[in-house]
């Protein structure tokens, strides 16, 4: 039994109603602009606070970070909310960095991008004969900024370690053709995105046969 409760947002009882600041009822979230801005301009909230951004640590801690520096420091750079790496430490892990396919069809549009994607199956699972084809990768690309990954998704043994490292390729504008031209580890599960040419659209058979 999987039992995700999430975090509740105690804002109704703090006083922000005295100075104007408008919250989400339905979750007592606070709706922010990119600079973590609420609608009075000498407030800002970071943090699981905020309304529609991730409720994750390392997200709150950059984002109080990067304000700080704003206010302070003389600085201009914003808290990018989209190239997030994140895991879910079920025993076979699901990681993610960039757009979920849905957000980014909506985003762009479906005719402007080309999905990657693959079954496979880690080396170490084929000596004890574990069930194939229960991993999966897959990568979406803006085909009209040249195939530049704007999502990440993994399946797999240690996810979160594969995805930590991809994050900083996507920040730094990975491209389907980089990740083409990049030598794989073999037999890692890493090397997955490092080979893959079967697209959603072509409707290919996705099913590997061995390691």
């Amino acid at each position: 039994v999987l039992i995700a409760i999430g975090r509740d947002a105690c804002t109704r009882n703090i006083g922000l109603q005295t100075i104007g600041v408008k919250i989400n009822e339905k979750n007592g979230k606070v709706p922010v602009n990119d600079e973590e801005q609420t609608n009075v301009p000498y407030v800002y909230a970071i943090g699981d606070i905020l309304d529609g951004k991730l409720e994750l640590t390392p997200v709150a801690i950059q984002a109080g970070r990067l304000l700080a520096q704003r206010l302070y420091g003389g600085s201009s750079k914003k808290c990018d909310y989209i190239n997030v790496p994140t895991t879910v430490f079920t025993p076979l892990e699901y990681g993610s960095c960039g757009y979920p396919e849905e957000k980014a069809i909506s985003e762009y549009g479906e005719q402007n991008l080309e999905v990657y994607h693959t079954l496979f199956w880690p080396l170490e699972w084929t000596v004890p004969g574990r069930d194939n084809n229960t991993c999966y990768a897959k990568i979406i690309c803006n085909k009209q900024d040249n195939n530049r990954v704007i999502g990440l998704h993994v399946l797999g043994p240690n996810a979160g370690e594969v995805t930590q490292g991809f994050a900083a390729a996507i920040k730094c504008g990975l491209t389907k053709e980089l990740l083409d031209e990049t030598i794989g580890i073999h037999p890692t599960c890493a090397e997955v995105f490092t080979t893959m040419d079967i697209t959603k659209s072509s409707g290919q058979d996705i099913t590997q046969k061995g390691c």
